[in-house]
């Protein structure tokens, strides 16, 4: 049977897992969906169309599908949608998606999401994520697989953080963070090449080397962004598996309206 603590206050018409845990005083709601193996922690509160994943573990005092935090925000049936297997720390708040964008908040897998952390509407965060203590990610933001956002850090509304990048202590993210970068400060800036990253998740010689060219044709050769561009995809012809990064880096810079950290 669900193990739910008597103080609990859960509405006969959420949908719980058999196997789902729900500790003392926390409050869910009847749109709430929650998936097997997923442990709720104390004074929890999950309201609004909400859908948890299998094996995640909400800490204490987390608030997940309030409704968002915009003005333009009228009743409307939107959602939070959240994968398997992550982590959120205590004090967390995730809200609701708004019909200005596709409806839903959306976080995947195997995210590692530390105390305080905010994730407004409209937000997407893909997997294997780590975000640690007060970051903050306003509305609409994306952020991309493995990315790493240090502490105190601020995500102006829109921005996209590329899959590998790395956001330093205290950065305020104004401009979109290319994949496999580290920035950090404020004015932001490009530190260099995220390595430790990329050698711990076993990239080869041959990956990283490209991805230190892509930086230099960035970052050091004072090309144009469409130049530089252009230099990225020719480095595909070189083989050794960096075609998907290509491909990766190429698609990210196409779709930067708002221009990307230099």
């Amino acid at each position: 049977m669900t193990q739910i603590h008597p103080t609990a206050l859960v509405d006969p018409k959420a949908e719980l897992d058999a196997s789902v845990t729900v500790g003392p005083y926390a409050v869910i709601g009847p749109k709430v969906r929650i998936g097997a193996g997923t442990r709720i922690g104390p004074h929890c509160v999950i309201e609004g169309r909400t859908t948890l994943g299998r094996d995640n573990r909400i800490f204490q005092f987390a608030s997940l599908g309030a409704v968002p935090q915009d003005k333009k925000y009228d009743g409307e049936d939107t959602e939070l949608v959240i994968g398997d297997r992550n982590v959120v720390r205590e004090f967390c708040t995730f809200n609701l998606g708004t019909a200005q964008d596709a409806g839903a908040t959306r976080i995947g897998d195997d995210n590692w999401i530390m105390a305080y952390v905010h994730i407004a509407h409209d937000c997407r965060v893909g997997n294997q994520t780590t975000m640690a203590n007060n970051t903050t990610l306003a509305g609409h933001v994306q952020v991309g697989d493995w990315a790493t956002i240090g502490g105190l850090v601020g995500v102006l509304q829109r921005m996209r953080i590329g899959a590998h990048a790395m956001v330093g202590f205290a950065g305020h993210v104004n401009k979109d963070v290319p994949p496999f970068m580290v920035v950090d400060g404020n004015p932001l800036a490009v530190r260099g090449v995220n390595l430790v990253g990329l050698r711990r998740r076993e990239f080869s010689a041959e990956r990283l080397s490209a991805i230190r060219e892509m930086h230099k044709l960035l970052y050091r050769q004072g090309k144009t962004l469409d130049e530089a561009r252009a230099g990225i995809l020719a480095l595909a012809a070189l083989g050794g598996g960096i075609e998907a990064d290509v491909a990766l880096m190429d698609g990210f810079l196409a779709a930067a309206a708002s221009g990307i950290a230099r």
